[in-house]
């Protein structure tokens, strides 16, 4: 392992001018419910878990309300190549056979959940996973995909869900606790099934039901990117809808920018597109002035 050269301690004077600046966003967001959605290289690093786990722990001992939503794309595709299979992806979404579905449950629902659980538990918080069955939580339907080709025949993708309904009652009461839940984004339907359902979508979705003063999601880059490759640091709905058009906003981001635009519109007062790869992005985010990503607003 190569040692880290250690960073240069700050002045007294920069020290004081940060805590100063997040006085009024403590104030402001007191009490409020932020939803996180965790992915990426946050995910992965070693160094970034553990500032992720530092971020959530201290905004809830200033008083907000974080709430974790996970995937876990590269760890169920590492299970996958374990097992002998590829994983493979259609307009965003990853095809979802049954042997794919009991891998995508044993992966999100416990190794990857309970490592964060874990973490933030280390970090001095009290977190407390949650499945879409939990407090029967999120119920799920058979997601078809749209086909361009032939409209009059969708395209059938596995075990992968769309929510019908979210039911927030057992993340309220763990919040009521001073509980941190984390939750996968696993659905369950009618039929008892599971259903893989895409982490952003969760996000968004809890993010309204809870009606979460933010959401942020955390991504591998430093937000949304023009066609030149530079980043936007605000969106609305007007601008969104041309990116999608001309083909700026693709693959991976679709369901990413959809939920975070849906939330938007549907009363999360502020939805950010956040670089993961930032140490401590959630407080930069939330208790300064700097940004460390996109905005999106539903104007």
């Amino acid at each position: 392992m190569t040692p880290q050269t250690p960073s240069a301690p700050l002045s007294q004077e920069v020290v004081a001018q940060v805590l100063s600046e997040s006085l009024p966003y403590i104030k402001e967001f007191h009490g409020k419910t932020i939803v996180v959605k965790y992915g990426g290289n946050a995910m992965t690093e070693e160094a970034l878990q553990r500032s992720f786990a530092h971020d959530v722990v201290l905004l809830k001992l200033i008083g907000l309300n974080p709430v974790v939503v996970h995937g876990g794309g590269p760890q169920i595709d590492e299970a996958l190549r374990r097992i002998g299979k590829q994983g493979t992806f259609i307009q965003g979404m990853r095809v979802t056979d049954a042997e794919t579905m009991e891998v995508v449950e044993w992966v999100l629902g416990g190794q990857v959940q309970q490592d964060i659980v874990l973490m933030i538990n280390e970090a001095g918080g009290k977190a407390v996973g949650l499945t879409g069955k939990d407090g029967a939580m999120i119920q799920a339907v058979k997601k078809m995909l749209p086909n361009k080709e032939d409209p009059s025949k969708p395209i059938d993708i596995g075990f992968v869900g769309d929510i019908k309904s979210v039911e927030p009652a057992v993340v309220k009461a763990l919040q009521d606790d001073q509980f941190i839940p984390v939750i996968s984004s696993i659905g369950y339907g009618a039929d008892g099934l599971a259903y893989n359902i895409n982490a952003d979508v969760v996000a968004g979705k809890m993010a309204e039901v809870l009606g979460a003063e933010k959401l942020l999601m955390m991504t591998n880059t430093v937000g949304v990117l023009d066609k030149n490759g530079n980043l936007m640091r605000s969106l609305s709905a007007k601008t969104i809808d041309a990116l999608f058009a001309d083909g700026t906003i693709s693959g991976g981001m679709l369901p990413k920018i959809s939920s975070a635009l849906d939330a938007a519109r549907n009363g999360v007062k502020s939805v950010h597109i956040v670089d993961g790869r930032v140490p401590h992005c959630l407080l930069l985010e939330i208790l300064t002035d700097r940004g460390v990503g996109t905005m999106i607003s539903s104007d």
